[in-house]
């Protein structure tokens, strides 16, 4: 008998069962299970040990490996269903939720080419954005698997050359491999605040041929920093080949190895009780998990396929019964079904409730049994060709069959061409609210923004040409476009040509010196301003809030201010929300906003769900103590009688919130309360 054959282990779909369900269950609300996106681990490292039993088994039988064979029992085995979910998906976002096809058009082809993970790193989405519609995220696993098994077949030629006896050694090669991207991992891993972008503060972000990448993400995400549970099982499978162990000493140790196997399965489920990926207050990955997590996780998996494929062993009978059985031989398709799914039910990344839940397991069930059944069974045993057997029939009922099948391809290509279709000519645009409100290209600007750039030319009549006149209003309303933010008719004229996304440089005013008393107030902010723009606006504020401000970008932005002479007696600030502040960065804002030429200096506290929150308002509501012209601004307290969005800091979700905000500064500098 072929020691290397590889029976089949119902325990091993046990195992299967439990990792899935953690992952659905995890991914419906990490509050319920907070570490069950380590089943995720638990799959790399029973694919490691199933993919290289096979290739071993084959080398055994025919002294080499059909790569050609070996790619295509993979391709029957995961293309069917993996294009099945891609169409399905395709055409119901077309008919029913067309405005992020665009959006998602990379995550398709990332899809169908198995490079999700690369695409999600180059592009920047994290996985653990939560409010973005993104219904092909979970698919970067399946990517990572699917690069393993085009590339490690060919690995194992090379290293079966010199004959299976060496194999033993092998398993100790890849063990320390492991170790090494585990060392690497840890290394690489940024602790700490993680900044928003590449503007600014980069902490937490690296170019690479001009991209900006996150480097947790990546380490997340690639297939290099995740390769180590695949090489844990790898190694593992060619020192415990369950036929192997029936002719030598441990085919009597079954009682002991499932002592050891229920340790595991008790590590392991500790491991998804306790375990956090990111920390809810700091946004930061968890710190356990870079320096050895992972590893760890894919050691104790270990210690159960250690019993599961074992004979004698208990632990496979148990794990081996029905309903796991069941679970564990359509895992790919439940994890294939059940995120875009609870991504369609909840419209976005937020946590599931109960009911949804139990809506979504409704759906997912029924679809991914009908795929298994219709398929990927008849696909994977007797390829397409098999799938549309026809077998005996009279000549006249396969006709009819030919005919009907005819009429069913013709009618689903036509739905999935135009589905297709629309995906590739789709606009990319904004998902999701606060996504939209903090894209500068879809902040709605006021009617008056012609008007408003006429005025500035009129109030040069005296000093400038009719032509002059019409120069300098293109380009002031060129200027709005660009940043996203415009100035009221009744108000003096504000230079809108300074950039925000970039390092200020002080240029020549292209407008006329006035009394500060003249100028328009200024409020100066974030993403969380900007929600509320146009109420500001509507009273007569010149707006300038971006997306991911930074501390230093503020500082940045006042001196560029100042030094265009465009600040007048009233500013408001608010800073913080992001990331860090410190004593510094609000002393130089400061330097540039003295009493006698800006009397009022009004700061918003912040109020977000982060570690540094707490800090940044104890160093703003510390300010006055300091400086005679600064006001603060209770926005943390008053959001307790203040609905915002999801996330507990952007104010777009609802009319309401934007309402109140503006109000609050409204009141500080004694204008009339907006009222709707």
């Amino acid at each position: 008998m072929q020691i290397s054959q590889l029976p089949y282990s119902p325990g091993l779909d046990g195992l299967r069962a439990l990792a899935v369900v953690a992952v659905m269950v995890y991914h419906a609300n990490h509050t319920w299970l907070s570490g069950g996106f380590l089943g995720v681990e638990v799959f790399f490292v029973i694919s490691g040990y199933l993919i290289t039993l096979l290739l071993i088994a084959e080398h055994e039988r025919h002294d080499t490996i059909n790569l050609g064979q070996f790619w295509l029992r993979r391709a029957r085995r995961l293309l069917p269903a993996l294009f099945v979910m891609l169409a399905a998906l395709a055409v119901y976002m077309t008919v029913f939720n067309s405005k992020p096809l665009g959006r998602t058009r990379g995550d398709f082809l990332g899809g169908l080419l198995y490079g999700s993970n690369w695409y999600q790193i180059v592009v920047g989405q994290s996985y653990t954005d939560i409010e973005a519609f993104a219904p092909l995220r979970h698919l970067w696993s399946l990517a990572v698997e699917e690069q393993f098994y085009l590339i490690w077949p060919l690995v194992m030629i090379f290293l079966l050359r010199k004959g299976r006896d060496r194999l033993p050694k092998i398993a100790i090669r890849l063990f320390l491999i492991a170790v090494v991207i585990a060392v690497a991992v840890a290394v690489l891993y940024q602790p700490g605040f993680v900044a928003s972008d590449c503007t600014g503060d980069t902490n937490g972000y690296a170019k690479i041929f001009g991209r900006c990448i996150n480097i947790n993400d990546a380490l997340y995400l690639s297939t290099f920093s995740r390769a180590s549970g695949l090489l844990l099982g790898a190694g593992f499978a060619m020192v415990w080949r369950p036929v192997a162990l029936m002719r030598g000493p441990m085919r009597k140790k079954g009682h002991l190895l499932d002592a050891i196997a229920i340790v595991g399965l008790v590590l392991l489920g500790l491991l998804m009780w306790k375990t956090t990926l990111q920390d809810s207050f700091t946004a930061e990955f968890d710190p356990w998990l870079f320096r050895g997590g992972f590893f760890f996780t894919g050691i104790v998996t270990l210690l159960v396929i250690a019993a599961v494929v074992h004979r004698q062993a208990f632990l496979g009978k148990l794990l081996g019964n029905p309903v796991f059985n069941w679970i564990g031989t359509r895992s790919y398709g439940l994890y294939l079904f059940h995120w875009p799914i609870y991504q369609i039910i909840r419209q976005s990344g937020f946590d599931m409730t109960v009911w949804q839940f139990v809506l979504a397991m409704a759906i997912t069930i029924p679809i991914t049994e009908a795929c298994y059944r219709l398929i990927e069974t008849p696909i994977r045993r007797h390829g397409l060709m098999g799938w549309r057997s026809e077998g005996r029939r009279p000549v006249a009922a396969i006709y009819r069959r030919r005919r009907r099948l005819m009429l069913v391809v013709a009618g689903f290509s036509a739905v999935l061409g135009f589905a297709g279709m629309s995906v590739a000519v789709a606009d990319n645009v904004c998902v999701g609210d606060v996504e939209c409100s903090t894209e500068d290209d879809n902040i709605a600007l006021p009617d008056s923004t012609s008007s408003t750039s006429t005025s500035v030319a009129d109030s040069t009549t005296n000093t400038t040409t009719e032509a002059t006149e019409a120069t300098e209003a293109t380009e002031a309303t060129e200027a709005t476009g660009a940043t996203g933010a415009t100035e009221p008719t009744d108000a003096a004229p504000i230079d809108t040509t300074l950039a925000t996304e970039a390092p200020i440089t002080v240029a020549e005013p292209n407008v006329v010196t006035m009394p500060a008393s003249d100028k328009a107030p200024i409020a100066l902010g974030e993403s969380v301003m900007l929600g509320a723009i146009t109420q500001l606006q509507e009273g007569g504020f010149y707006v300038d809030a971006l997306k991911s401000r930074q501390g230093a970008q503020m500082a940045e932005l006042v001196e560029g201010l100042r030094g265009m002479d465009q600040i007048g007696a009233t500013v408001v600030i608010q800073i913080g929300t992001n990331g860090p502040i410190d004593q510094g960065t609000l002393d130089r804002i400061m330097a540039q906003l003295p009493p006698e030429t800006t009397p009022q200096v009004i700061f918003l506290t912040v109020t977000a769900p982060r570690g540094w929150t707490d800090g940044n308002n104890a160093l703003i509501r510390n300010l006055p103590t300091v400086y005679s012209n600064v006001q603060i601004l209770d926005w943390q307290a008053a959001t307790a009688m203040i609905e915002l969005c999801k996330d507990g800091i952007h104010l777009v979700c609802g009319t309401g919130a934007q309402r109140a905000y503006a109000n609050l500064v409204f009141d500080a500098i004694g204008r009339p309360d907006l009222k709707k």
